[in-house]
């Protein structure tokens, strides 16, 4: 029997389609799947089944000083122990073993772990196959022609994680200790990391340290024969064209030279026509910051491209290759895509160019091909529509690589009116090239009409405009890893990882993303005591060191031993600022979390959470002081940086997902609960007969509205009402209920007929209730799909299932997806 490891369970899936020509049938393992035919079996790990860690005798964050992790051992343990005893079982009976996991270092990382599990077992001889797209050609091209592990390139992927863990583990303790931050709210430091968040940081700084400047602009509307176009006034500043004004005496003698006079005389026409290039194949980087224009984060769009690459529709996607392979052949693989509805009409008109030739980029590596489609094409159907906007933006990516240079025509028109110059620049798109079959690149024209020097030109309007210079811009996700890429921070298979990370220890947030007071804190600790910490420097030369490895130039112990020995003297100047340290990072969390003044002593009140897991706000002079607000049930609170201008507090937002809402301030909340009078509107269902109660409309001090009985707490019924909008009770009742019905907001242009709240909330209950995996929050066909392919193919089975080992198996899926549709399940 012949044994193949692919790196996740639909690559699998996918590679024994081609090899079977569809004969392949699954079976369960330890609730792994199996594919099998003849005298071969396919398994699909989860990425890596297993992980670096320090042994248990480190585990105890209060005994375990954080300087001995430094040279603490670090061993691997099974992360996955049910695809580990899988694998092991089927290495048993096997003859020989082939490593089809992707083509990289990580890959490589990953099947020597699978190397290592055979071999614990057997010694049957195991061979390695690479391709760069699941396609028929290439699969079969690939295990046709076998090779051997490189074991260079996986002790590369092995160093990092070793330096990761060490550093991370061992600054990440010391700072959280330091703070008294421990807990699920540690405070997370890491190799990639923190340079990361201290070029966010530092952008920020920019901005608030940004002082602007006035300055002024003139813009003139000038006619010819009825066609309007728009000048702007210039001047000249040593040789070159100025049109910022920066005294404000000489913008208002301009602009009353110009509104002086009727017209303007045209005293220079230059036309001329300029080529514009397509642009290049798509390496990762470039891939994320043309899907960051369409919305996506770098995470989203890295998760899609994976999953489109797993079923053969695109090449891998980590890559920083920016030049075609000589064996492409652009005008065959064009060919694929003649008759398809979406995209034959363009791929027939690139094909009857007189020549294909396709654009190159700087970047020309051997490893993988720049991402582009492989030719196999989905109907839009199998795929969602996120999936269908990024594989299209793929496909167009590559028709514009091998379209023809646009051409435009340029008319810059230069008149004088009252003794002063205006300009205008006209373009219009003479020959579309590449933008007709690329629509993601600007084509917008701005027309001007054809004159001549000499020409009279009629003045319509003219406007003086004052402006500010503007801050920086903050970082983009796209941009973010454009620099990270310059800096060598990093890999194109881990920045978007990298960012992510940060959203979710809470150091940035917003999008763009924009550091928190912990950021803060923890990036202006790190310079004071410990600048390496957050040194770009450093961390890119340990990324080269790995390259070295993995061209053979240097051992995984050579440099972990020196990454160790940097590690040490952080530590040597952290040794006497532990204190220090901590009281900095408390108060910025503490920052974080405060809303404003407490009304009763004066202290701040901040955002806390109980021992139960709900969140509330409380007063910073506890026990002393023990006044507190509420806060609703669902969502996590966001303290904004808008101020309730009553009550100098701010207001808070709550992230529940799709239902996130904007709460404002806590007090203006419990205040207009505190006023509101309970609106009596008939029987309580539950206890009308024995003890006469009644259901109310209520307004609760964290913000919420409800219909509730008069006899709560000895009768807890109660039925949700719209958090926001007018209530009106008419005189419409409910039959089966001798309940009024209700509208919300019967003003407005757009009134909601609630009707009666009892049948409101059973219709809700029925048109919300969970029957089957597509009934979940943002489970779609496909996903629910994969989850089948996972064994998750019930509710129950759901219910059941390990959070962690499903989102390893599901391209896709994250951990904290799975534990929210669970919690879905039960509430």
């Amino acid at each position: 029997m012949e044994l193949i490891i692919t790196e996740k369970d639909n690559a699998a899936r996918r590679i024994a389609e081609i090899l079977s020509e569809g004969s392949a049938s699954a079976e369960r393992r330890n609730g792994v799947n199996v594919y099998r035919w003849g005298g071969k079996r396919v398994v699909g790990l989860s990425g890596h089944v297993v992980g670096v860690d320090f042994p248990p005798e480190y585990n105890d964050w209060r005994d375990v000083e954080p300087v001995e992790l430094i040279d603490a051992d670090v061993t691997k343990e099974a992360t996955q122990e049910n695809i580990v005893a899988t694998l092991k079982h089927l290495a048993r009976k096997a003859e020989s073993a082939v490593i089809a996991t992707d083509y990289d270092r990580e890959g490589e990382l990953i099947g020597k772990e699978a190397y290592e599990l055979i071999r614990d077992v057997t010694d049957v001889p195991v061979s390695r196959v690479r391709f760069s797209s699941i396609t028929e050609r290439e699969v079969r091209g690939a295990f046709e022609d076998p090779d051997e592990i490189d074991f260079d390139l996986a002790a590369a992927g092995e160093a990092r994680q070793i330096i990761d863990l060490v550093w991370g583990a061992a600054l990440t303790r010391f700072l959280s200790l330091s703070a008294r931050q421990l807990g699920d709210d540690f405070i997370s430091v890491g190799r990639v990391q923190s340079p990361t968040l201290k070029l966010i940081v530092d952008r920020e700084r920019e901005i608030e340290a940004f002082d602007p400047e006035d300055y002024w602009e003139i813009f003139a509307d000038l006619q010819k024969n009825g066609s309007g176009f728009e000048a702007q006034y210039f001047y000249d500043d040593d040789g070159s064209e100025a049109e910022r004004i920066w005294d404000e005496a000489e913008a208002e003698a301009a602009y009353a030279d110009l509104t002086s006079v009727d017209s303007a005389t045209v005293t220079n026409v230059r036309r001329r026509t300029r080529t514009d290039s397509p642009p290049t194949p798509f390496n990762t980087t470039a891939f994320i910051s043309a899907a960051s224009s369409l919305g996506y984060s770098a995470q989203r769009a890295m998760s899609i491209a994976e999953e489109l690459y797993t079923t053969g529709y695109m090449t891998y996607p980590r890559t920083d290759n920016t030049v075609y392979p000589d064996d492409l052949e652009e005008d065959a693989l064009l060919d694929e895509f003649v008759g398809s509805p979406e995209f034959g009409e363009d791929a027939e008109s690139l094909l009857e160019q007189d020549e294909i030739v396709a654009t190159e980029g700087d970047e020309e590596t051997t490893d993988h091909p720049p991402i582009h489609p492989t030719g196999e094409i989905p109907n839009k159907s199998e795929l969602s529509e996120d999936e269908w906007e990024i594989f299209e933006l793929v496909v167009r990516r590559f028709f514009a690589t091998v379209a023809e240079a646009a051409t435009w025509e340029r008319l810059r028109v230069v008149s004088e009116a009252g003794g002063r110059s205006l300009k205008a620049n006209g373009k219009r798109l003479v020959e579309p090239g590449y933008h007709a079959v690329y629509p993601y690149s600007s084509a917008s024209e701005n027309h001007v009409p054809d004159v001549e020097e000499g020409e009279e030109l009629s003045i319509s309007e003219v406007r003086l405009e004052d402006k500010q210079t503007q801050p920086p811009r903050r970082y983009g996700q796209s941009r973010l890893i454009e620099t990270m890429e310059d800096l060598g921070l990093g890999t194109k298979a881990t920045r978007h990882n990298t960012l992510e990370k940060l959203y979710d220890r809470g150091y940035i947030e917003g999008d763009p993303p924009r550091p928190t007071a912990l950021a803060n804190a923890v990036v202006e600790a790190a310079e004071d005591f410990a600048d390496r910490v957050v040194s770009d420097e450093m961390t890119a030369q340990l990324e080269r060191d790995m390259t070295r490895i993995a061209n053979g130039e240097a051992t995984l112990d050579e440099v972990a031993d020196e990454s160790r020995e940097m590690l040490s003297q952080v530590f040597e100047e952290l040794r006497n600022s532990s204190e220090e340290i901590g009281e900095h990072l408390q108060e910025s969390l503490k920052a974080d979390k405060t809303l404003g003044p407490c009304p009763q002593c004066g202290e701040s009140m901040l955002v806390r959470r109980s021992r139960q897991g709900s969140y509330f706000v409380g007063c910073d002079g506890f026990p002393e002081c023990r006044n507190t607000l509420p806060l609703p049930s669902s969502g996590e609170p966001l303290v904004l940086d808008e101020e309730c201008e009553e009550h100098d507090m701010h207001h808070v937002k709550m992230l529940a997902g799709r239902d996130t809402f904007v709460h404002g301030c806590p007090r203006c909340e419990a205040e207009k609960a505190d006023e509101s009078e309970d609106e009596v509107i008939g029987p309580c269902p539950e206890c009308r007969d024995g003890e006469g109660g009644e259901l109310a409309i209520k307004h609760l001090r964290s913000g919420s509205r409800l219909v509730g009985c008069t006899r709560y707490p000895d009768c807890d019924y109660s039925l949700p009402l719209p958090r926001n909008g007018d209530i009106e009770v008419t005189d419409e009742f409910c039959e089966d209920h001798d309940l009024p019905e209700l509208v919300i907001d019967p003003d407005s242009d757009d009134p909601w007929e609630l009707g009666c709240p009892i049948c409101n909330f059973e219709e809700y209950q029925a048109r919300n209730a969970v029957q089957d995996l597509e009934d979940l929050n943002g489970v779609g066909s496909a996903t629910a799909e994969k989850l089948e392919d996972a064994g998750v193919d019930s509710l129950d089975a759901l219910r059941e299932a390990d959070a962690d080992s499903i989102a390893g198996e599901v391209q896709g899926v994250s951990a904290g997806q799975v534990r929210d549709w669970q919690t879905e399940l039960d509430a």
